[in-house]
């Protein structure tokens, strides 16, 4: 039971049913797929033993159908008395639960030595057998080497004896009457012992929205706690930065760039600390609004950190935002504006001169905006006045790390968190559920879009088409990226760039069938590597007199800097780089990305790559090079994986790529951090098909939580709220 997590009778008891057997509904044999570990309900067909020709020892051979397909038993002993108690089991006609690994033999699909229970005899008595026989059956996850219906019988040793005093109920009584739910020790019977579909529904609904409850209540006693600490007021000043900065700005804000900039100027200006979730598609403007909440503090004589998760994409800040000052950022500096502040930077890597500088700038307040990486968690970083953070790609830094950087303000500082994955309201309801959240739509005028095409690796012709195209962007004077998943090719397959292999599911589906083996690749291909990959275009006569750079993780940062600046002036016309250019990187020349191995990187991250280009006036090209079965076919004839690059071939929605990328995933992916031994904290609750029930959790436990904020009076709900989130877990609220 432990390697499915199971090691107390409270994880037993919440090991819930995957699904529910009808004794009379056979399981469809039609989807087997070889490798697969399945339990399904089929009747016996026939049974027959015999004596092996070429060994010692006798074979029963079973055949098992759903009516129209037949799947293999195959059973060894040592003579065929030993096969006996097997024979006289697997009488034609008999219905029965058999559960295995799905093997092939001469082209025939069967189960070696399955667990199986015969429907009606496996019982203790002729009434325990009358009443199994017109019960759902519950279908739990198992293992190889432990049945379904054995965790079943687990169960019932626990839950039998229990009395509802025993089981106590973290959603409140008057909670529980308004909404017409059972308590949890009812819930809990009608999950595991229900006698009609109707009592695994009533009981699956409850659990269900004690999921949502327990988890919004955390939330809200989060939410609680930052409403009742102190911030210091940064109102907005007339005649300050901010005013300069939108004088100066040479394009219009968006509607929603504006809309968003109040929101934040109004809770700046509050003596509570502003906590906010501001997320929009690529290219939407949110590192403008986002500077201009920064002025605002620094008019108001505070000062604003910027957390960002990689040096790349930290220094590709500290230009932008000294782009878009100009004089405003040089305070100090022969040019520089007289009322201006300074941009500082500070990494891991730097200098030991230039790190001194910046150390200085951001303690003397000199700095009004010190943009970092972890470096600026380090004890030895101090601020004048801290009075804003800004964590950008909040996904990529833990709780602890957020109030690290909070904590080097004398009061608690404001807090803005960005998000360039665009996220659906569900989700970000329930991960960023301590934050109000912000979303920006609109991509500013002048943006031409980008075309996205799927490309058959295995078509020469459209391979060769590819670099042509490239050759004609490099030619018109733009830029292009080539992406890889891994940097040497000499490396292990899975430890190059951030994969995703959403191909691979380990979750049941709604029918309950596991879908891994359904899903997953055809045979694994060798993953394209940058250093190959850029030595092969050096060598391609299409590609001939143009200058092709190299960009990944492993560089030194003043390599990664000398690399990005080469691109940009246009000293380097291709760039092959791994994933580390997939967010905030910003040329505004480049046009056209091809993206190898596309299948295997999840939607919302190849999304974030297209954003790369048609950034400026041109319009820009997104080439999805796959090997997936079916690529740039129709999706009758289409893989999984090609199906899904076909979805983002046709539309750019970044929300809708999103809700199509959870689906796929499933929470225990997008809530990684929830997951204690492989088993996610959400067990029924799933974030975008729930969303009524987390929206009406979300009211009730804000309301239970502003009458009892301590949760005196529900002791069980407290220690829920403690379990769900003990240890690492709670970093889920702040991860997506």
């Amino acid at each position: 039971m432990e390697k499915l997590g199971l090691r107390t009778t409270g994880d037993l008891l919440r090991h819930y049913p995957r699904r529910y057997s009808d004794p009379g509904t056979l399981t469809d044999l039609s989807g087997l797929a070889v490798g697969e570990h399945v339990t399904v309900m089929a009747e016996v067909r026939q049974a027959t033993v015999r004596t092996m020709r070429n060994r010692s020892g006798a074979m029963l051979q079973g055949v098992v159908t759903d009516g129209a397909r037949t799947l293999h038993l195959t059973f060894f002993g040592k003579g065929p008395r030993a096969l006996t108690h097997h024979e006289q089991k697997l009488r034609p006609g008999r219905v029965g639960l058999f559960t295995g690994v799905v093997g092939a033999y001469q082209g025939t699909l069967q189960l070696t030595h399955p667990d199986y229970k015969i429907i009606g005899v496996d019982v203790d008595d002729e009434a325990e057998a009358l009443a199994e026989a017109g019960r759902p059956i519950p279908i739990y996850p198992a293992s190889a080497s432990l049945a379904s219906w054995r965790i079943q019988a687990s169960v019932r040793t626990v839950l039998d004896p229990l009395a509802e005093a025993d089981v106590p109920d973290p959603v409140p009584a008057g909670l529980r009457s308004e909404r017409g739910l059972v308590t949890l020790h009812q819930a809990l019977k009608d999950v595991h012992e229900p006698f009609t579909d109707a009592d695994w529904r009533r009981g699956r609904d409850r659990l269900r929205y004690e999921e949502a409850f327990v988890l919004q209540a955390a939330l809200a006693r989060r939410r609680a706690e930052a409403a009742r600490q102190h911030a210091t007021a940064r109102p907005p000043r007339a005649d300050g930065l901010l005013a300069d900065f939108d004088a100066r700005l040479p394009f219009t804000l968006t509607a929603g760039q504006r809309a968003v900039g109040e929101e934040l100027a109004v809770e700046l200006a509050r003596p509570r600390p502003m906590q906010r979730l501001l997320q929009g598609e690529v290219g939407s403007g949110k590192t403008v609004v986002a500077l201009r909440a920064m002025l605002q503090v620094v008019d108001a004589g505070g000062q604003a950190a910027l957390l960002a998760p990689t040096e790349v994409l930290a220094a590709q800040h500290v230009r932008t935002l000294r782009a878009l000052l100009g004089p405003l950022a040089e305070a100090g500096f022969l040019g520089g504006a007289d009322d201006g502040t300074r941009v500082a930077l500070l990494t891991g890597s730097q200098g030991a001169a230039a790190r001194r500088e910046s150390l200085l700038d951001a303690a003397s307040g000199r700095a009004g905006i010190v943009v970092g990486t972890h470096a600026l968690l380090s004890e030895t970083v101090q601020f004048a006045d801290l009075g804003l953070v800004v964590v950008d790609e909040q996904h990529r830094f833990g709780v602890e790390q957020r109030d690290t950087l909070r904590a080097k303000a004398s009061t608690t500082p404001h807090l803005l968190v960005m998000t360039a994955t665009p996220i659906p309201r569900t989700v970000a309801m329930t991960v960023f559920g301590d934050l109000e959240t912000s979303t920006l739509t609109e991509v500013p005028a002048g943006r031409s879009g980008v075309t996205t095409v799927v490309v058959p690796a295995e078509n020469a012709a459209w391979m060769t088409r590819t670099w042509q195209r490239v050759r004609e962007e490099v030619e018109g004077g733009h830029r292009a990226y080539v992406v890889c998943p891994r940097i040497d090719p000499d490396e292990p397959q899975d430890d190059g760039a951030d994969l995703l292999a959403v191909d691979v599911v380990g979750a049941a589906d709604e029918s309950g069938r596991g879908s891994a083996a359904r899903n997953a690749p055809e045979a694994r291909r060798p993953l394209r590597a940058v250093l190959e990959v850029a030595a092969e275009l050096r060598a391609l006569p299409a590609l001939a007199g143009v200058e092709i750079g190299v960009l990944h993780g492993r560089m030194a940062p003043d390599d990664k800097e000398r690399v990005m600046a080469d691109l940009a002036a246009g000293r380097v016309q291709v760039l092959v780089s791994t994933t580390v250019i997939e967010v905030g990187v910003d040329v505004p020349e480049a046009t056209a990305m091809v993206v190898l191995d596309a299948d295997r990187f999840g939607l919302s991250q190849l999304h974030q790559l297209r954003g790369r280009v048609g950034r400026g006036t041109a319009p820009g090209l997104c080439l999805l090079v796959s090997g997936a079965g079916g690529a740039g076919r129709p999706a009758a004839g289409a893989s999984p994986a090609a199906v899904r690059l076909q979805t983002l071939a046709e539309t750019t929605d970044g929300f809708a790529l999103a809700s199509v990328d959870l689906e796929l995933r499933r929470e225990g992916d997008v809530l990684g951090a929830a997951q204690s031994g492989g088993i996610s904290s959400l067990r029924l609750l799933r974030v975008t098909r729930d969303a009524d029930v987390i929206a009406q959790a979300r009211t009730d436990a804000t309301a239970v939580v502003e009458a009892d904020p301590a949760l005196d009076g529900i002791p069980a709900l407290r220690a829920a709220i403690d379990q769900q989130l003990a240890g690492e877990r709670e970093e889920f609220l702040d991860r997506t």
